[in-house]
């Protein structure tokens, strides 16, 4: 399938401008995706993971997160620090505007859902609690029991969980708060530790992120419907 990409600049409702990858299937699209970032900012390898799913028929959109503190800023893997720092000190409402912003870029009639990954992944869930999507896939989330402790609704839409069994940052306690918080979820766990579907990364395991991978797919088949 041919492959439309573009950098976007997007605009908040308040006023404020940042960047956008966007990757677009050719003809049709199944429905939009916003693609929420690790620590590192917009990589190379987000943008890959955006034209693959554009390559399955969705309009993808990964927006530059980091832009309201540290614009244009992506962050080498071996050192985490820095992007940690930007992300954990990044404004819980800006961070809605600037997806808010995102599902304006990918609007579909069968609808918009997240991607997250990481930070993403966490606020992944924490937006699927204030926004109307078609549904929400978090991969490794970090932070979800302080998101579902300021979110005690719930999100408002069907959500997929993708854990590692050896992730530090998810360990057992905080994947059974997720499952007694959310029993509609659907949640998967891999012989894999943290951000096992990046593979840029040397975390990377193929026995985990392809099955992930391939059930993130039926589930977004699920819940677009033209």
């Amino acid at each position: 399938m041919t492959i439309h990409e573009e950098k976007l600049t997007l605009e908040a409702s308040d006023g404020f401008k940042f960047d956008a990858f966007v990757a677009r299937a050719d003809g049709q699209a199944k429905g939009g995706l916003i693609i929420l970032q690790e620590i590192f900012g917009v990589t190379d390898q987000l943008k890959g993971v955006a034209r693959s799913y554009a390559a399955d028929g969705y309009d993808a959109v990964v927006p530059a997160m980091f832009d309201r503190t540290a614009p244009n800023t992506v962050i080498p893997f071996d050192t985490p620090d820095r992007g940690r720092e930007i992300a954990l000190n990044l404004e819980p409402e800006k961070v809605l505007l600037d997806a808010q912003a995102a599902v304006g870029a990918v609007n579909h009639r069968s609808g918009v859902s997240i991607i997250g990954f990481c930070w993403g992944g966490g606020q992944a869930m924490r937006l699927a609690c204030r926004l109307e999507l078609a549904c929400a896939v978090a991969f490794y989330g970090t932070s979800l029991e302080k998101h579902l402790a300021d979110n005690p609704n719930g999100p408002n839409c069907p959500m997929l969980f993708h854990f590692g069994a050896d992730d530090a940052y998810t360990p057992p306690h905080v994947i059974e708060a997720v499952r007694t918080a959310i029993p509609a979820a659907t949640i998967d766990i891999y012989q894999a530790g943290h951000a096992f579907a990046n593979d840029a990364r040397p975390s990377y395991v193929a026995a985990a992120a392809v099955p992930a991978c391939a059930k993130t797919l039926e589930f977004l088949s699920q819940h677009h419907k033209a």
